[in-house]
């Protein structure tokens, strides 16, 4: 491949699409099945969330850990273990006969998954330049939010059908094939991979080429958000090279307080929303499936322009849209304790929340790419997606207590609060640039 000037790296986008798409599906068909579980398991409502909450419970837990391996294992053999072994606790899942059999294997899922997650931010920081990374992380976290966009049609075929074991059957046979696909097709490093040309690989590694000096003079020259850089306090700052760095920075930490509030929404509307819908909206199976696919069919939306526009139009500056994420999160939350029995209506008004809530939702992820080089990136994500991942635990926990003792306008009012304090938290951190602007 020498000779040639390859574009491979897009091949491995596409698969790290595929490839989350299946494991964030893995993730969210519990939602669809929990009213089908509680019918066959007696359970309350805090006991339902606390099945949903322990994925991300055992999620959280090896985020860090995970950072640590795929350091020194690499990222092509963490994926595949992880991978492969979310798969099998997937199909295991529908093996259960007891509450406590539920909640180990969705722990055991969580575990699996966490190096999977890692993995792949690792290789989007390896495989793309800089100035492509905003692009391709909003591309793959698209993935994430197709997932939960198929399952609930697909799930209401399985049990229309079958039942609700055979969902988890059915999703543990995609990442098992894929996993293998990827260990023989991606390599750790560009310059690794039989599949990537020189030509390729030199424009992935250097980025500070004479060509990229003068294309960086002319983004500045044309980016004049002079007021902008001053609202988000953007200004060059050293790299953290090394994981103490990583540790005592506040930039990662405030990252990860931030990222908690929206996994932990995203977790309650890809957990909680059938039931919501099928307990107070009173809808049918189809409807139910119908509208919980319409926030995450908004958020494949946002998440590919969110990453577009960060790079292209805000040059690689991600808080604006972090806060933009945040505050308009908060007014869509808020505004769903009035929201409308028509399940059209209330598709549109969701489709809506999930645009918003997809716009920023990359920049977590791409965030640490700034602060941070190649090698410490994986730590930094680590604490970054633990963060996350601890919101994505407690917030389904937290609404099974709330609606046993409240309702659900309780719910979206403690939702929308959550999301004003990721917009406060978001705001302290510091904008990494290399070039922050000035008025004249």
């Amino acid at each position: 491949m020498s000779g040639k000037t390859s574009k491979y790296r897009w091949f491995v986008l596409a698969l790290l699409f595929i490839l989350y798409t299946v494991a964030n599906a893995d993730r969210a068909n519990i939602g669809f099945a929990l009213p089908y579980l509680r019918k066959e398991f007696a359970m309350s409502n805090t006991e339902a969330g606390a099945i949903i909450s322990l994925f991300f419970i055992g999620y959280a837990a090896l985020q860090i850990p995970s950072g640590f391996l795929v350091k020194k294992f690499g990222a092509r053999k963490m994926f595949t273990l992880g991978m492969l072994l979310t798969s099998v606790f997937t199909g295991m899942v529908g093996m259960a006969n007891s509450v406590f059999a539920l909640k180990a294997l969705r722990m055991g899922v969580g575990v699996a998954e966490a190096p999977v997650a890692i993995a792949c931010t690792a290789t989007i920081n390896s495989w793309f330049p800089a100035k492509e990374k905003g692009t391709a992380s909003g591309i793959f976290l698209a993935g994430s939010k197709l997932g939960p966009l198929i399952v609930p049609p697909l799930c209401a075929w399985i049990i229309s059908v079958w039942g609700w074991r055979e969902i988890f059957y059915f999703f543990m046979i995609p990442g098992m094939l894929l996993a293998i696909v990827w260990f023989f097709l991606v390599a750790d490093k560009p310059a690794e991979s039989r599949f990537v040309s020189a030509a390729e690989a030199q424009y992935i590694a250097n980025e500070t080429t004479d060509a990229t000096v003068k294309q960086n003079q002319g983004n500045k020259r044309e980016y004049k958000l002079w007021w902008l850089d001053k609202i988000v306090r953007a200004k060059k700052v050293e790299p953290l090279v090394s994981s103490a760095q990583v540790f005592r920075s506040w930039d990662i930490f405030g990252a990860a307080c931030g990222y908690f509030f929206m996994v932990g929404i995203v977790s309650v509307l890809m957990s909680w929303l059938p039931t919501y819908l099928v307990t107070v909206k009173q809808f049918a199976i189809m409807k139910t499936a119908f509208v919980s696919a319409a926030p995450f069919a908004g958020t494949v939306v946002g998440n590919f322009f969110g990453g577009w526009v960060s790079d292209n139009v805000l040059n690689k500056r991600r808080k604006p849209l972090m806060m933009i994420t945040a505050l308009s999160t908060t007014i869509m939350m808020y505004s769903l304790i009035n929201a409308p029995a028509d399940p059209y209506a209330l598709a549109f008004l969701l489709f809506i929340t999930g645009v918003l809530l997809a716009l920023g939702y990359s920049a977590f992820m791409v965030y640490p790419m700034g602060r941070t080089n190649k090698e410490t990136y994986p730590v930094a994500f680590g604490i970054v997606n633990t963060g996350g991942q601890l919101g994505g635990a407690g917030a389904p926990l937290f609404v099974g207590m709330i609606l046993d003792k409240f309702n659900w306008d309780a719910v979206f009012l403690s939702l929308a609060i959550g999301s004003l304090i990721c917009l406060a938290v978001v705001a302290t951190i510091v904008e990494p640039v290399e070039d922050p602007l000035e008025r004249a």
